[in-house]
């Protein structure tokens, strides 16, 4: 066999064997496939745990030879662009719009990104505030500022968007600009927001270095456009840029979803989810999921959750399950009751929580028909605005026992909690509507017929969540990636309807760049 070539094995070990490098050295020793190769280069390039049955398996895909490294051959090169080089305006500076900025840079242009909150630093000031002041900086908070949403949500990186475009391409310039291997390798990857401010500086920082523009606290409040085409923007201060505008918003800028309404740009509800988090002691969590007593021991990870369930043909479901993590006030303004959760690298924390909530479709609701294009957004902000009500508008959330929801009943006392502003006893069947209070009611019902202790008395549901995704379609040309009318204009990421995350935000950014360039080139 040829030394240098390579050559890929799987293992399936035991959490203390595969945490242990001279056992897999000898494991792979044994492999009768693998003579002629140089065992100590091994380099693990697949990992994930298996935890359907006991023993709990770390499987193991491990590469030998020539090839043994991950991906960080191919990290890319940033070339400073010509003062004099084409101008594209990106609004917002979360994943869609820095992975789009940078795409920019590659071909030979000059991003100028424009968002209306403050760099990372400042930003995670402004909302340490939040939890301990009640105090909400409506331009800089969990939604608004530099790197979006996802960058106090854990930094997940997992996403079923394979098919829109390169997640290995994602998560190697990730990787690049700072995070660790292990995104290159784990089944479930994440960065944790402990560590993803970080990366989003060093992209800005990169952007900056090559001729681009990244400004904070510069709001889009109108979009120019003359003859059907986009030509420009002006900013809060009145400043106006020209240039084609890609529309990387994010969920939550519903005062500029309201303006691009007006100025007559073509938009649709797009259905979203609604429910609570879901909060356990994640030792509770690590026995359950690795059918141990002891929980996860020192070699598995903080176990995490999936739950899937369908009623009155609407899905229910867990997303976003931060192990380990903490709920926080995922609000943009005062007199909002919005959670969220978050986990640092480490998911050391006592909890575990998630997302846990019902899909709902335009016109399931009533009541909001009559706002049109801005149904689901209206019934996002009437829930919102109800929640905070019982709340005296204070941050204190409303919450209930798992068993208590199910009984119908407002919980006597509630269990401690990782969310910082305080929780009371609601009875939330009478907060939401009936649409969603029995579909939550019915997920319960099925997950607790597969595992009964997640029915515990020490698991609280709290609300509200209600910023699963856009309440907005921008619609786009299928194949440009343009306004379905409006030229040189594009609708990107999550904030325009069409990505739900970090990493298919990012591609979606990637894309309509690559979609602009290409019309350019069509056109001579």
């Amino acid at each position: 066999m040829n030394i240098d070539s390579s050559k890929e094995v799987k293992l399936s070990l035991l959490p203390s064997q595969a945490a242990n490098p001279s056992y897999i050295l000898n494991e792979l020793k044994k492999h009768k496939d693998l003579r002629g190769f140089d065992h100590s280069s091994y380099k693990i390039i697949k990992r994930s745990v298996d935890a359907r049955r006991k023993p709990v398996k770390v499987n193991l895909t491990i590469r030998l030879g020539d090839n043994a490294s991950l991906f960080s051959d191919n990290y890319k090169t940033y070339k400073p662009v010509d003062s004099e080089a084409p101008v594209v305006l990106i609004v917002g500076a979360g994943p869609a719009g820095l992975f789009a900025a940078l795409r920019a840079i590659e071909k030979g242009m000059r991003p100028i990104v424009l968002e209306r909150g403050k760099d990372v630093d400042s930003r995670r000031i402004d909302i340490a505030r939040i939890s301990r002041e009640g105090w909400v900086d409506p331009e800089s908070n969990f939604c608004f500022g530099e790197g979006g949403a996802g960058t106090f949500s854990d930094g997940k990186l997992f996403t079923r968007s394979k098919k829109r475009g390169s997640v290995i391409e994602v998560l190697q310039i990730l990787h690049q600009f700072g995070a660790s291997d292990n995104i290159l390798i784990d089944t479930h990857p994440h960065i944790g927001s402990d560590r993803l401010p970080k990366i989003i500086k060093s992209i800005r920082e990169k952007i900056i270095e090559c001729g681009g523009e990244v400004r904070f606290q510069s709001r889009v409040d109108e979009l120019i456009i003359k003859n059907g085409e986009a030509k420009g923007v002006i900013l809060e201060n009145g400043e106006e840029l020209t240039g084609p505008v890609f529309l990387a918003i994010g969920h939550s800028s519903r005062d500029t979803v309201r303006m691009l309404v007006k100025k007559g740009v073509k938009s649709e509800p797009k259905g979203i989810a609604i429910g609570v988090r879901l909060e356990h002691p994640q030792e509770l969590i690590d026995r359950m999921q690795y059918h141990s007593t002891e929980g996860r021991g020192k070699y598995l990870p903080a176990a995490e959750y999936s739950f899937v369930n369908q009623s009155d043909g609407r899905g229910v479901y867990t997303f976003c399950m931060c192990p380990g993590g903490v709920i926080v006030p995922a609000v943009n303004k005062e007199g909002q009751i919005v959670v969220n959760g978050m986990s640092a690298s480490a998911r050391s924390g006592k909890w575990a929580n998630t997302g846990y909530v019902v899909e709902l479709h335009p016109g399931d609701i009533k009541g909001f028909e009559s706002e049109k294009e801005l149904e689901m957004l209206a019934l996002q902000e009437y829930l919102e605005k109800y929640f905070s009500e019982n709340s005296k508008g204070s941050l204190n959330a409303p919450a209930q026992r798992i068993p208590d929801f199910l009984d119908n009943e407002e919980s006597k006392t509630l269990p401690s909690t990782s969310y910082a502003p305080g929780i009371h006893s609601a009875n939330l069947n009478d907060l939401f509507p009936r649409e969603i209070s029995s579909r939550l009611k019915n997920g319960l019902i099925q997950i607790g017929k597969k595992c009964k202790e997640f029915i515990s008395s020490e698991g609280v549901m709290i609300g509200l969540e209600s910023r699963t995704s856009s309440p907005v379609r921008i619609p786009r040309d299928r194949e440009s990636l343009e306004h379905i009318e409006i030229k040189n204009l594009y609708p990107v990421g999550e904030g325009a309807g069409y990505a739900g995350g970090i990493v298919s935000s990012a591609i979606d950014g990637i894309n309509s760049i690559d979609a602009y360039c290409n019309k350019v080139n069509n056109n001579g």
